[in-house]
């Protein structure tokens, strides 16, 4: 059903690359109501962790979903957040086309809810291709550990959820050796 939603452009942004458009999802409330529906029952941590700027649009409407997600990690590119000294952490990431640098902040991480020491979360992502942005994103948090309440907790990424998953590309095959990985849309 959602399969019919995206759109496809051909050679963006670099030649040879198929672009996955999902803003189409934007555009019919009854649509988007059923695939937040959808992404809510595949998140099992109370954090969610997601890159600009499509990640934002899908991920921070679970913060008014009964689920339990209570939490957004924003991840973004360089510039983006202001930060406190020592708060900025920056991640290098091999994408399909090239490799970049991401930022996020250890607060926003620490505002999360913490059981037993261990601060969980699942990274969510429009679109898995080679996987690289959340193979690098989810080895860089959990090598984390931030400190909430006086005390140092751990990070532990729950899951990997994505809302289009490229199988050509096998992207999935790496982030399972961290965790589970679920795709709505398999292409």
């Amino acid at each position: 059903m959602f399969e019919n939603v995206i759109k496809h452009y051909q050679d963006f942004p670099i030649k040879g690359i198929d672009f996955i458009d999902i803003m189409p999802f934007l555009q019919d409330a009854d649509t988007f109501s059923q695939l937040m529906h959808e992404i809510n029952s595949l998140v099992p941590s109370p954090t969610v962790a997601t890159v600009e700027a499509r990640g934002f649009l899908f991920a921070s409407p679970l913060l008014t979903m009964q689920g339990g997600v209570s939490n957004i990690v924003p991840i973004r590119k360089k510039g983006k957040l202001p930060f406190a000294e020592g708060d900025l952490r920056r991640v290098e990431i091999k994408k399909e086309y090239g490799s970049d640098e991401v930022f996020y902040r250890l607060s926003d991480i620490a505002a999360g809810r913490v059981d037993d020491g261990v601060l969980h979360l699942t990274f969510f992502d429009d679109v898995l291709a080679t996987g690289g942005t959340a193979l690098g994103i989810a080895n860089a948090l959990a090598a984390e550990k931030v400190m909430v309440d006086g005390r140092l907790c751990r990070v532990q990424v729950d899951a990997f959820v994505f809302l289009v998953e490229l199988l050509s590309l096998g992207g999935a095959e790496p982030l399972r050796t961290l965790a589970p990985v679920h795709s709505i849309i398999k292409l």
